[in-house]
């Protein structure tokens, strides 16, 4: 097995860019949807026989044992190249925690699974009336012999329609004192009576998310991850990694660079009003990037991420969405078009990239509830 960890992170980048510039399919570069299993199964069993599927997971689990610095370089080499994450709930969300708090026969038995994609997973954490403030989730999960029997509703829920397991959070003592205790980590199959998906359908056309519906559901006792009631303290463990993720400068920086080649294609950059708007937005990625590289050191020299790394999620977000309006009014009258819009030999879905950049102020954890965190945690302002 190689040792990562031991080359140079210019050795490293230079490994995992040639591999996403050679290995992926240019036909799935950047692509606006999120694709479906069957439809990036070539590609997932490539970097399955290569052993990169878990950057992140130990080596003793079957991943690679990135430090934090070589698994920001090899995200950031992904994200630059337009190579999607592909099916990976299990890999980022419910193998970690496995890995941190679950049996080892949980390990041995779901782990080699979720590698292989033998198992499919997808999120059930939001609920209708619990989005960002998730303690108010209501869906039950009751001891009955030797199963949890489940009732409720998930909302969101990225690709449930092409998942065959859900992880998800479930109150299980409805009388506790706090809305945060009470709440237990369960893992249920899909397939089953007592679960019904409806598809979702977006601005954009796409199905990405769903609706679930649990009417008496039932998963074995064993699929209980960590203590019971503890499930809340389980779900934060992942927080602070998931934000620089998610806060990620590549988001805004490939939508600047669509922009860029699409304005000059179709004469917008000639206007010295729209050149001051784009530079306005290049400087704002400039500065998102000088940030995001700021947390990037603090984990490289094995620091806790503190609440302001919200400041980033907010950041790129917004810039993200400004940029893809950009985009619109360089599109003039071909501004709502359906489909790629083609100028020399770039092709740009401007719309698509509208619709796209509109949820991202939502998800993870909306930016409001960012500033409210960064108000109060980092700023020390009062309720």
């Amino acid at each position: 097995m190689t040792d990562w960890n031991a080359m140079s992170d210019a050795e490293f980048r230079k490994e995992v860019h040639q591999f996403f510039e050679t290995e992926y399919p240019e036909e799935l570069r950047h692509l606006p949807h999120r694709p479906k299993f069957a439809e990036i199964e070539h590609w997932h069993r490539k970097l399955h026989t290569k052993g990169w599927v878990a950057p992140a997971w130990p080596a003793e689990y079957g991943g690679m044992g990135l430090n934090a610095a070589k698994l920001l370089i090899f995200y950031e080499e992904q994200q630059r190249g337009g190579v999607n994450r592909g099916r990976d709930m299990g890999v980022q969300m419910v193998g970690p925690l496995i890995i941190k708090f679950g049996t080892q026969k949980q390990k041995d038995y779901w782990l080699p699974r979720i590698l292989s994609c033998e198992d499919i997973w997808c999120q059930g954490y939001s609920e209708p009336g619990a989005g960002s403030d998730l303690a108010n989730l209501r869906t039950r999960a009751e001891i009955d012999g030797d199963d949890f029997v489940i009732n409720g509703q998930k909302i969101w829920t990225t690709m449930a329609h092409d998942a065959s397991h859900i992880f998800m959070l479930v109150r299980t003592d409805p009388n506790a004192p706090k809305k945060q205790q009470g709440i237990s980590f369960l893992l249920a199959p899909m397939d089953q009576p007592g679960v019904d998906v409806r598809t979702i359908t977006t601005l954009s056309g796409e199905t990405e998310f769903c609706e679930v519906f649990f009417d008496n559901a039932r998963t074995p006792r064993e699929n209980l991850v960590g203590e019971l009631n503890k499930g809340w303290s389980m779900a934060k463990a992942l927080l602070s990694f998931e934000r620089i993720f998610i806060g990620s400068p590549s988001l805004a920086q490939n939508a600047l660079g669509q922009l860029e080649s699409f304005a000059r294609g179709r004469g917008a950059y000639d206007d010295p009003v729209f050149r001051d708007r784009f530079a306005q937005a290049a400087l704002d990625v400039e500065d998102h990037a000088a940030l995001y590289a700021r947390f990037a050191d603090q984990l490289k020299r094995g620091e806790t991420l503190g609440a302001d790394v919200s400041m980033l999620k907010i950041w790129v977000t917004e810039c993200f969405q400004r940029i893809t309006e950009l985009m619109i009014e360089a599109a003039g009258p071909d501004g709502g078009t359906v489909g790629p819009l083609q100028v020399g030999n770039v092709s740009v879905d401007v719309l698509a990239s509208f619709y796209k950049a509109r949820p991202t102020t939502i998800y993870g954890g909306s930016n409001e509830i960012q500033r409210n965190i960064l108000s109060k945690a980092v700023l020390g302002l009062p309720d």
